[in-house]
């Protein structure tokens, strides 16, 4: 969903563009500009394009915004050598375009290699000011992306939960299970593990797209949340596996778990993949096993379920 804003406010965002351009070339009409006409009056029609491309298939949105990148470029090498009044706004334009479009990495090197382009364009090589300017407008401007990405990646490190579904991810899982194994050895209670398979994933993220892949996943974390209790936790071990951890639980427990648990899932329809299918098994932590040989055991059984 947040996709499908963001692709739509960049598509807004290139119709207002090509609406500034047909702005552009009627005023340029009215004031009998016309060898100045054709490029805005071409331009235009790409821009709308670029946002319907973006509207489009994920695949489609780099070719959009490579189009619109283009398109500024060419505006700004029209306007740039005729508006010596404006060259310092004109001159900023392609640096910030950049780095709105592409990737940070590229959007640097981009911006590095063409600054004596824009810089004989403006006939601002040999004013020092001018290009002094533009190259901090190309150090400062590509701060702000890369704060971005430092947060992002600072969320992702501490962020506990899988980035696909609502289950924790695989370093949080093997430690919150560790956990539990000490805290049912030193309390002297019993300790329970559902593996769950869901071997339709690999296909529905293959034949349906994304979206299918995501409903499959949601299903499944909804579905167990509604058959577990608060203080269970269910964590992703691999691509199709998770992890149910069932504190102070009996072998019998976690029979009715495991059971209840298949019967909800199958109950489950999703439009493109039918009955949500799941492999289930119960494991339950030895008494004097080590935290350690009870995940490998874990991992065993699920390494059973991939290659059945």
């Amino acid at each position: 969903m947040a996709e499908l804003q963001h692709a739509r406010l960049h598509a807004g965002l290139y119709a207002l563009a090509a609406l500034l351009l047909v702005g552009q070339a009627g005023w340029l009409y009215l004031v009998g500009d016309y060898d100045r006409i054709l490029l805005p009056a071409l331009l235009a029609p790409l821009l709308i394009t670029a946002g319907l491309m973006r509207l489009g298939q994920p695949e489609t949105a780099r070719l959009s915004a490579y189009l619109v990148l283009v398109c500024g470029y060419l505006l700004v090498a029209m306007e740039l050598p005729m508006q010596s009044s404006l060259a310092p706004f004109w001159l900023g334009l392609p640096p910030v375009l950049t780095l709105l479009l592409l990737p940070l990495g590229p959007a640097m090197l981009l911006n590095l290699t063409l600054t004596p382009v824009w810089l004989l364009l403006g006939e601002s090589l040999l004013d020092f000011d001018l290009a002094l300017g533009y190259l901090s407008l190309v150090m400062v401007a590509g701060l702000a992306p890369w704060e971005i990405l430092h947060q992002r990646a600072l969320l992702q490190a501490t962020d506990p939960l899988d980035e696909e579904c609502d289950a924790i991810r695989r370093s949080a899982l093997h430690d919150r299970l560790h956990s539990e194994c000490e805290r049912a050895e030193l309390l002297d209670q019993r300790l329970a593990v559902l593996v769950i398979h869901l071997p339709q994933l690999e296909m529905a993220g293959e034949q349906f797209g994304a979206g299918a892949r995501r409903a499959l996943l949601k299903s499944l974390c909804d579905t167990v949340v509604s058959c577990s209790r608060d203080h269970d936790l269910l964590g992703r071990e691999g691509d199709a596996d998770f992890w149910l951890v069932l504190p102070d639980t009996s072998e019998n427990g976690a029979l009715l778990v495991r059971q209840r648990l298949e019967e909800a899932l199958h109950r489950k329809v999703l439009l493109d993949t039918g009955p949500v299918e799941s492999r289930l098994t119960d494991c339950h932590l030895g008494r004097d096993e080590s935290p350690l040989g009870f995940i490998q055991r874990l991992q065993a059984t699920v390494q059973r379920h991939a290659e059945s």
